[in-house]
């Protein structure tokens, strides 16, 4: 999931939520004294052989489905037993170098296939290549699609083994749609920003119940909204980023190029969206998943991962879209949770992680569970369309479209500096051009580094 932008207190409940759930799960026990200040831990198998560990980001409801199915791999592999760290994204980045650095690192960790350039460049991962059936291992090669396959590749070495593919599209409010006359067939949805505006202005309503179409329409007293804009700006900033023909960097991968022709345009687009348009409120203030499940908000631009929210909210009536097309091409942001070995293991430890990532990635279909699709082909065909609408038709957009994090050691750097410009143009605080010209100067700097 990535999640990577959740505000503390959002941290905190989805903590404890996990926490609950797997305290209640069957072969693993959960110690956590302080949520906000040390990991999420799952003592997954009975204690006995070989004792692998295992870090990972997922502390939504994903790391929930994760140590359910290695619970039922431990029964399964009563030889082998997990401690699993489940750690905030941000954090498990540093305390991945810091493990390293003292020569101590987990024996196997989950991250996204964009960390693949940054710790592949300090030398710390293993060569996976021999995993895959063209190394002579287990994992088909045309089982993976190529788009995921080339995020697993740093200089022509495999490093990673995916488990899905995660990433944007829409969750509409069904109820509020055919109130306004709308239609919820995803065939039916506008090609355009022109069309899109007018969709979310028939979906905006004032106190008095007039639409953001009306000459009566009242902007400063909102009570449903179209869209918003407020969750993960930064993936849909390179998704706009795309659509409109840019790139977040220069193809010989040396200059940001965020603040190009094609950059401003993504971004005011989206600003008009608030200060033109009236159809969005401001990035600050607004909880996007709060309000949609409060039934003020029409269209929320989320992730694979708020499948099981969805489910839980009972009194809304929803369901998934692809993600809007604002500029003159489809694009949506996709990753990739990918696991990933030390370069240094061997042994019975070696073992038994190459064992639970083959265990895992043969029933990549449970993992449909968590929200995600399944990186492997053949688990993606055998889903069920009944259980698994959004999986599917998201992830079809992710193979015909997707596009990921730039490939660079930098880019936990440079997506951070990109986030704090964003928010300043959702905000009202700079222009687009004046924050993606900020953006790209302190981004660049980061890039020269790395």
């Amino acid at each position: 999931m990535s999640k990577r932008s959740y505000l503390l207190a959002s941290v905190m409940i989805a903590m404890i939520v996990v926490m609950a759930l797997m305290m209640s799960m069957t072969g693993t026990t959960v110690a956590q004294d302080d949520p906000t200040a040390t990991p999420i831990v799952a003592e997954i198998g009975g204690g006995g052989g070989t004792h692998i560990s295992f870090w990972n980001g997922l502390t939504g409801s994903d790391g929930v489905t994760l140590n359910e199915m290695l619970a039922v791999f431990a029964e399964e592999n009563p030889d082998v037993s997990v401690t699993v760290e489940m750690i905030i994204w941000d954090t498990l980045y540093q305390k991945l170098q810091t493990a390293f650095i003292a020569n101590e690192p987990p024996d196997v960790f989950l991250l996204h296939a964009s960390e693949i350039p940054m710790f592949g460049s300090f030398g710390v991962l293993r060569d996976l290549g021999d995993q895959y059936v063209s190394g002579g291992g287990w994992l088909p090669d045309d089982d993976i699609a190529a788009t995921t396959m080339s995020g697993m590749i740093l200089d022509g070495t495999i490093y990673g083994i995916p488990l899905d593919n995660h990433g944007r599209g829409l969750w509409i409010n069904i109820d509020m749609f055919e109130a306004a006359g709308l239609s919820t067939d995803p065939a039916d949805a506008p090609t355009d920003y022109d069309g899109w505006v007018e969709l979310f202005q028939k979906l905006t309503l004032d106190a008095n119940g007039n639409n953001a179409l009306s000459p009566d329409f009242d902007p400063e007293n909102v009570v449903q909204w179209g869209y918003a804009v407020g969750e993960w700006p930064n993936v849909n900033f390179i998704a706009a980023l795309y659509q409109e023909g840019g790139s977040f960097l220069s193809e010989d991968g040396k200059t940001v190029t965020v603040n190009s022709e094609a950059g401003i345009a993504a971004l005011q687009k989206t600003v008009d969206l608030v200060y033109k348009y009236h159809v969005s409120p401001p990035e600050a203030g607004f909880d996007t998943w709060q309000g949609f499940g409060a039934g003020t908000l029409a269209v929320l631009p989320t992730g694979t991962w708020y499948r099981n929210q969805s489910l839980l909210q009972t009194d809304i009536n929803s369901m998934a879209w692809p993600n809007w097309v604002f500029g003159q091409q489809p694009a949506t942001w996709f990753g990739a949770h990918t696991f990933m070995i030390p370069a240094g293991l061997g042994g019975e430890k070696l073992d038994a992680v190459l064992s639970m990532i083959q265990w895992v990635s043969e029933h990549q279909v449970d993992w449909a569970a968590s929200g995600q699709v399944p990186a492997r082909l053949s688990a993606q065909a055998a889903l069920d369309p009944e259980n698994y609408p959004s999986n599917i038709l998201l992830g079809q957009t992710f193979g015909e479209y997707g596009v990921q994090d730039p490939r660079s050691p930098a880019v936990q750097e440079m997506l951070t500096n990109l986030a704090a410009e964003l928010s300043a143009a959702l905000n009202n605080i700079k222009s687009p051009e004046e924050a993606l010209n900020d953006a790209a100067k302190i981004m660049q700097d980061a890039l020269d580094r790395g």
